[in-house]
């Protein structure tokens, strides 16, 4: 489960899974050989993550892959997940290991050198950095909006941690992301709203592979 081995990391958006449930694009992404899942699901319930929590910590569990919990370190310990992620504007990260114990993973998302520093001060596992090309998953401030590949490998270049790259990510540019110091890349669309995201994943993993 060490991020450093994290080649491909699904983050779960039921909008962008063409009208597929999350729980079928999750077990498409394991046959296809994802490392790691984070549940995020914006716009969703609190209970409605929670149930659709345990279902993949079930399924993750099975398959010896991670699961990371967007946000919320209330339901990533309530779905007894391996970690969880955390914005710039969340609970500090040493905050959640205090909550989640030792062996809990905590992810970081950064955007800067400073703020990839910082997480790492504060006993982050590894940074989720982007948007390394624009995305409409979610709303990002201009600023830090396609921040591009040479931020990639300055941020890998400043931190002691694995940089898993997201943001506007596909097959077609996840090599530049690798070839530029992540250890992988995290992706929405590329895999839930592939036609077949067994392969979509598959093929991501072998371009992020390939440019290591």
């Amino acid at each position: 489960m060490n991020p450093k081995e994290w080649r491909t990391y699904l983050v779960t958006q039921g909008s962008r899974s063409a009208g597929r449930d999350t729980e079928a694009i999750v077990e498409a992404a394991i046959a296809g050989g994802v490392d790691a899942v984070q549940l995020r699901e914006k716009g969703s319930s609190a209970r409605e993550r929670y149930e659709l929590g345990h279902r993949l910590r079930d399924l993750t569990a099975d398959a010896g892959v991670p699961l990371i919990v967007n946000d919320r370190v209330d339901l990533a310990a309530a779905v007894d997940a391996d970690g969880v992620h955390l914005g710039q504007s969340d609970l500090p990260a040493e905050v959640a290991r205090e909550r989640l114990g030792t062996d809990a993973i905590v992810g970081v998302s950064a955007s800067t050198v400073a703020e990839a520093r910082a997480a790492a001060e504060a006993g982050a596992d590894y940074v989720g950095v982007g948007a390394v090309y624009r995305t409409g998953t979610k709303d990002v401030p201009d600023a830090k909006d396609g921040i591009g590949t040479d931020r990639v490998r300055e941020i890998a270049d400043a931190v002691d941690l694995p940089v898993v790259g997201i943001g506007g990510i596909d097959a077609d540019n996840a090599g530049a992301v690798a070839t530029a110091g992540a250890a992988g890349v995290a992706v929405v669309s590329a895999i839930t709203a592939a036609e077949d995201p067994r392969a979509a994943t598959a093929a991501l993993r072998e371009v992020v592979d390939d440019a290591q």
